[in-house]
């Protein structure tokens, strides 16, 4: 399984996989897609503020019927006591995603800089 960032699900959303490293892009074809309930409301906040038109119900729909996305269902307090320990960064997304995936053993494919120099197993 690997965990997709929240820019990464909008542009799977948008249909701009092409934009992705050669690393994620193959990561994504080879295994199971899997998103943090973080990013899921990451989505709502931009599509709130106006900077994502759709849904996050509806993108995160739209991929699991197209791709295969699934939602993380570890428990919450599994993935806090591990975003408790990223205090590298302020931004709690960011930090519960990273924390999701580390409580998973799964890479993350993002091309945020501040989780690939804290993160081993982000890819992009």
């Amino acid at each position: 399984m690997i965990y997709l960032d929240t820019h990464v699900l909008v542009r799977l959303y948008l249909g701009d996989a092409g934009d992705l490293g050669p690393a994620g892009r193959k990561a994504i074809e080879e295994h199971d897609l899997v998103a943090s309930p973080a990013a899921v409301l990451e989505l709502e906040f931009l599509h709130e503020i106006g900077r994502l038109r759709t849904t996050a119900s509806k993108l995160v729909s739209v991929l699991g019927q197209e791709a295969g996305l699934r939602v993380c269902d570890l428990p919450f307090r599994i993935v806090v006591e591990h975003a408790l320990r990223e205090n590298w960064g302020r931004d709690p997304f960011d930090r519960l995603i990273v924390a999701n995936a580390k409580a998973n053993d799964a890479a993350l494919v993002t091309k945020d800089q501040r989780i690939h120099r804290n993160y081993s197993r982000a890819i992009w």
